[in-house]
């Protein structure tokens, strides 16, 4: 499975993930793995390989550990749009983003940026590709 199709699956369990408890998520992120594999039987090139589920399970987790940290770099350089107020799905994106961008060494900044203006496009409204880079320019 590509990064890119990786780093999909993640921010999709973040967002789900934001609807929900801390207490939630596991069950959640096992939900989304049935979810996931009765989509795959009927469209087997998005099959998830038992490495790459663990893979999305570990990232999304270590992620959804650090939210708190994460929400408060996004907070300082929103100005006018607290966490609280954005988008779910921008809020995602921008909380995968900011991770791959503080936290993981492997993913270079642009990298992060470019990858979540392409969710954004994919997943938000006209506005978040925008957005999303406007927000993650302030925190280079």
């Amino acid at each position: 499975m590509s990064r890119r199709e990786l780093r999909e699956h993640i921010f999709k369990i973040l967002f789900d993930l934001d609807f929900y408890g801390e207490s939630e998520k596991e069950e959640q992120m096992d939900l989304y793995f049935e979810q996931a594999l009765d989509d795959d039987l009927a469209n087997p090139p998005s099959f998830v390989a038992p490495e790459d589920r663990e893979y999305i399970r570990d990232k999304a987790g270590r992620i959804a550990a650090r939210i708190p940290q994460i929400d408060e770099s996004i907070n300082q350089v929103a100005k006018g749009w607290r966490t609280g107020r954005m988008a779910k799905a921008d809020l995602a994106i921008l909380r995968l983003a900011v991770y791959e961008m503080r936290c993981d060494d492997e993913i270079p900044v642009s990298v992060a940026i470019n990858e979540a203006v392409e969710l954004a496009k994919k997943f938000g409204s006209d506005g978040s590709p925008s957005f999303i880079n406007g927000i993650l320019a302030k925190l280079i």
